[in-house]
C-alpha cells in the first residue's frame, strides 16, 4: 500500500511554473538514483519523463557532483562578456561543436531552451542584416511547436494557449500547418524575398510528441537553400542522444544552419543552453569586422555550468547511451504495439527514446498521469496522450513496469468509462 501524500496546505510562496497559481496539491521530490526518484514521504517512483525531457544519464550522479564541486573551488562564475573567456567554456564549445552534423559551427552558450530559441531568432535576423538582406526578416515556425516562454520563443510556439495573456508578441512571426510542406511553400510565396529562417523540432514533444519524417525536413532545407533563409532545428529535446544520435539533425539526415539546445547537455545538473552555428551564419556576423554583436546573458559561459556538460557527455559516451536510447525506443514501441493491438490505446508515435500513446477520446490523459502517479510511475500528460521520454539509464524491468502500470490505469479507467 503506498502511502498518502502531503501536500501544501496553502499555497506556498513559490509561484510554480505551468500549474494554477491557486494550487495546493504539489508532490515533494527529494532524491533520485538513476531512473528512481523518491518524496518526501518516502514514496518511490520510476521517472518515465527524465523529470522535463532532460534526464539522459538519470539522477544523483556522484561524478557530475564530484565535477561541479570540483570546478566551483577554482572558478565558480565569471563573465564572458568582452574581453573574458574561460577555458570551461572553450571546451565546452569545442565539444560540442565536434557532436554537432554542422561544418564549421560555432557555439553560444546560454542558461535555457528558452534563450536559446530567442538567440536563434535574433541572430537569423542579425545575420540577414550582416549579410545584406535587412528585408528578410520573417520567421516561420509551425503548429504544435512549443519553443519555451521568452517572448521570442511564445511568438514562436504553435500552442495557442501558451500565447494568451500577454499582449503584443513579436511581429513578423508567423505559424503554418506542421508537417504540411505545401503550406510552407504557400508562406514562402506570400513572403517573396522576406523570409529570414523557419524553426522547426525535428520531433514535436510538448505539442504531444509528433515526429518529423526525413522527406518532410528535407523539404525544409530546400525551401530555406532557393528563399535565402536559415533552417533553424529546435533540439532541446532531441539534441544530446535522444534519438539514439547526438542530434536529431543526424537521425533525419537534414543538416540546418542553426540548432539551439539545451535539456540533455547537462542532464539537468546544471542549467545549459545554447546555439550551434554553421559557416554561413559565421561569414554574415564576421563579414564587418567592427560589427558588435550586442546579446548576451550573465550567465553565458558559465564555467561550473560548462564543467556539468563536459562530464555529462563524457559519461553518455562512456556508458553509450545512444544505442542505449534506440533499445529503450524500441521496448517502448513493442510495448506501445501490444497495447494498441489489444484495444488498450488507440494508436501511437515516437523516435528514438520519445514517445507517446495514445489514449481513448473517453479517458483524461491528466487523471491517467494522476492515477500512475499514484502507483509509483511518473508520466507526462499532454491532451489525449501519455508521454514518455526516460533516462537513457533507466533498465528494461523498469520499462516492464511502467508499460504494466500505464496498461492497468488505462484499463481501469475504460472498464469505468
Amino acid at each position: 500500500m503506498r502511502r498518502r501524500h502531503t501536500v501544501v496546505a496553502m499555497p506556498g510562496r513559490f509561484l510554480h511554473s505551468f500549474a494554477k497559481p491557486s494550487s495546493e496539491a504539489f508532490i515533494s521530490i527529494v532524491r533520485g538514483n538513476l531512473a528512481r526518484l523518491w518524496d518526501s514521504d518516502g514514496n518511490e517512483y520510476i521517472d518515465a519523463i527524465g523529470s522535463l525531457w532532460y534526464s539522459n544519464i538519470g539522477h544523483g550522479r556522484k561524478e557530475m557532483a564530484d565535477a561541479i564541486a570540483a570546478q566551483v573551488s577554482t572558478l565558480e562564475a565569471y563573465s564572458t562578456f568582452d574581453p573574458f573567456t574561460n577555458p570551461l567554456a572553450e571546451a565546452v564549445a569545442e565539444k560540442i561543436a565536434s557532436l554537432s552534423p554542422i561544418a564549421d559551427a560555432r557555439v553560444f552558450l546560454c542558461g535555457s531552451g528558452s534563450e536559446a530559441i530567442d538567440t536563434a531568432m535574433k541572430l537569423a535576423r542579425t545575420a540577414q542584416i550582416q549579410s545584406g538582406h535587412a528585408e528578410r526578416n520573417v520567421i516561420i515556425t509551425r503548429n504544435r511547436g512549443y519553443h519555451g516562454t521568452n517572448y521570442g520563443g511564445t511568438s514562436a510556439q504553435g500552442l495557442p494557449l501558451n500565447k494568451v495573456g500577454y499582449g503584443t508578441l513579436l511581429e513578423g512571426v508567423m505559424q503554418v500547418d506542421a508537417d504540411d510542406i505545401e503550406a510552407m511553400s504557400i508562406a514562402f510565396a506570400q513572403n517573396k524575398g522576406k523570409v529570414a529562417a523557419v524553426i522547426a523540432e525535428p520531433v514535436q514533444g510538448a505539442g504531444g510528441v509528433w515526429p518529423s519524417s526525413a522527406e518532410y525536413l528535407a523539404g525544409l532545407r530546400r525551401l530555406c537553400d532557393d528563399n535565402g533563409a536559415y533552417l533553424i532545428f529546435d533540439e532541446v529535446i532531441t539534441g544530446f542522444g535522444r534519438l539514439g544520435t547526438w542530434f536529431g539533425a543526424m537521425h533525419y539526415g537534414v543538416t540546418p544552419d542553426m540548432i539551439t539546445f539545451a535539456k540533455g547537455v547537462t542532464s539537468g545538473y546544471q542549467p545549459l543552453g545554447g546555439v550551434i552555428t554553421s559557416a554561413p551564419i559565421n561569414k554574415a556576423l564576421t563579414a564587418d569586422p567592427s560589427f558588435f554583436l550586442r546579446t548576451g546573458y550573465t550567465y553565458s559561459g558559465h564555467p561550473t555550468v560548462c564543467a556539468a556538460a563536459l562530464k555529462n557527455i563524457e559519461i553518455m559516451e562512456r556508458e553509450n547511451l545512444l544505442q542505449r536510447a534506440t533499445h529503450i525506443g524500441e521496448k517502448f514501441e513493442q510495448g506501445f504495439a501490444a497495447l494498441a493491438a489489444d484495444g488498450v490505446i488507440t494508436g501511437y508515435r515516437g523516435v528514438g527514446a520519445i514517445w507517446a500513446a495514445i489514449l481513448p477520446d473517453t479517458i483524461d490523459a491528466t487523471a491517467v498521469r494522476d492515477a500512475m502517479i499514484k502507483k509509483g510511475v511518473i508520466a507526462r500528460s499532454i491532451p489525449n496522450v501519455i508521454a514518455v521520454c526516460p533516462p537513457l539509464v533507466i533498465s528494461d524491468e523498469e520499462i516492464s513496469t511502467v508499460l504494466d502500470v500505464f496498461a492497468e490505469v488505462v484499463n481501469s479507467f475504460s472498464a469505468n468509462a
